[in-house]
């Protein structure tokens, strides 16, 4: 049976993932950190050639997809942004405090958003319904391997969501600018919508 690969690539690091500030919509571009571990990563670990690259409109996304894959033209899809957190954005936990919702929407209360933000639910119907047109256009198109650059609030919800082996989200937790590859079995997505995380990205030459 056929299968294609699908490769999930976290952006790398910016000012506010190191000063540990949360960050949305915000278009922060790589801090010095940032583009220092692509320069590493892309010379002492292989990621794997994709035919096809989506990314996030965000710089930090879109920098790192054209360090990663030099040679493509990624292909930007709003959609794969991620979740807007409003009022929050750009805050650390300390600085939230301060609002009286933040501690129910950090425990995921259903329908409970950020001041002028996204709710996780509809967050989740953004990023599940573009996952799942990313996923049907490979088969469809039968694409050998293609990925998508984006956030890490999006690569841990569809994993936690579509991974096999099952997994929370913070099992998924992965660092600036590496990934999961992920196997697509058109019968069993069929089936039922999951897909095979086969290993972490990139590859170091060492392993």
């Amino acid at each position: 049976m056929k299968t294609f690969m699908l490769h999930l690539i976290r952006n790398a690091s910016t000012p506010a993932n190191e000063e540990g500030r949360y960050l949305g919509h915000t278009d922060e571009a790589l801090s010095r950190r940032g583009l220092e571990e692509l320069e590493y990563l892309t010379t002492q670990a292989q990621y794997p050639e994709a035919a096809v690259v989506f990314t996030s409109p965000l710089l930090r996304c879109t920098q790192t997809a054209k360090i990663i894959f030099p040679n493509q033209n990624p292909l930007v899809l709003n959609e794969l942004i991620e979740i807007n957190l409003g009022e929050f954005d750009g805050k650390t936990a300390a600085e939230l405090e301060a609002y009286p919702t933040f501690a129910d929407w950090l425990g995921g209360k259903p329908g409970l958003a950020p001041p002028f933000g996204e709710s996780n639910e509809e967050f989740g119907r953004r990023i599940c319904g573009i996952f799942e047109k990313i996923v049907e256009g490979i088969v469809k198109s039968s694409t050998k391997s293609c990925a998508i650059v984006t956030h890490s609030g999006l690569i841990t919800a569809w994993l936690a969501i579509y991974g096999l082996p099952e997994a929370p989200m913070n099992d998924w937790l992965c660092p600036p600018g590496q990934g999961y590859s992920l196997r697509i079995m058109p019968s069993l997505w069929m089936k039922a919508k999951k897909l095979e995380v086969t290993q972490s990205i990139p590859i170091f030459k060492s392993e």
